[in-house]
């Protein structure tokens, strides 16, 4: 279908967890952690275009997926009751980043198209307001609401700006699919780390990934090229899995490894951001 010239494209970067770790366990079921998060580089396309008729449609949903179980779908769902226009939208997305790593796509899509539309649709919802819809939608929603990279407490939704050096990033896609829920759920997952009283960049070290060991264990595919990568420094995984990245403080560093690791791997070459592109519409 062609483009409307009434369309318009927007950003949705991916995240990476520089460091996660698991406090408890809630009463509800869900885990309490604390997390770096860290927006990249690599991005989604959401492209937006105004309808006369109210309705939100979504052109291109995930195969078998019905739009209404969408996050970019339910996120444009959510603010309905705050609409004070007639319009309504045509969503498209242009999925850059994969799924299933725990790089945020979906999330950030959906975040998107809430900072976007409670513009176009005058819904003057705040910052904190939104990030209270977004939590409804999924743990990683806030964050990228949020606009800065963060220390995440809660589920996620509770957010504070940390400084983040300038750093690049290789991000090695495994072949396979890693079940978030079953991860969260394993019997061998630990849930007591100690939660941080002053939390900066630097006395959060060494970085860890409480989830990542759990991983390793199950996904043999992912063990195998983490033990690879070593040679390159020390390995960390973004969120459940099953993205793995290597941290580099200069550019040519992370080129020349990332000639290596490409040969290999599929993988990306992604330089971290200071705030969301889309950071000015609040």
């Amino acid at each position: 279908m062609p483009i409307s010239e009434y369309t318009q494209a927007f950003p949705a970067p991916a995240k990476l967890n520089l460091d996660l770790r698991i406090t408890g366990r809630r009463a509800d079921g869900y885990h309490n952690l604390e997390s770096i998060f860290c927006l990249i580089d690599w991005q989604d396309t959401v492209y937006l275009t105004p309808r006369s008729d109210g309705q939100i449609v979504l052109q291109n949903p995930t195969d078998g997926l019905p739009q209404e179980k969408d996050l970019a779908y339910r996120a444009a769902e959510a603010l309905l009751p705050y609409r004070k226009t007639e319009q309504g939208v045509d969503i498209r997305l242009d999925k850059q980043i994969p799924s299933g790593g725990g790089l945020g796509g979906g999330s950030s899509d959906a975040a998107t198209v809430l900072l976007v539309l409670n513009r176009w649709w005058q819904c003057g919802l705040t910052r904190q307001q939104l990030i209270n819809i977004g939590v409804g939608l999924g743990a990683d929603v806030p964050f990228f609401l949020f606009g800065k990279n963060a220390f995440a407490k809660g589920i996620g939704e509770k957010l504070t700006e940390i400084n983040v050096p300038q750093q690049w990033y290789i991000v090695v896609k495994p072949p396979v699919h890693v079940s978030t829920a079953a991860i969260f759920s394993h019997k061998d997952l630990t849930r007591d780390s100690v939660a941080c009283i002053m939390p900066t960049f630097a006395n959060l070290r060494p970085f860890r990934n409480d989830m990542q060991v759990v991983v390793l264990q199950v996904y043999p595919e992912i063990m195998q090229i983490y033990k690879n990568l070593q040679q390159f420094g020390q390995v960390m995984m973004t969120g459940s899995g099953a993205c793995l990245f290597l941290t580099f403080h200069n550019y040519k560093d992370a080129q020349v490894a990332y000639s290596k690791v490409s040969s290999k791997y599929q993988s990306r070459l992604v330089q971290g951001l200071q705030q969301h592109p889309l950071e000015g519409l609040i």
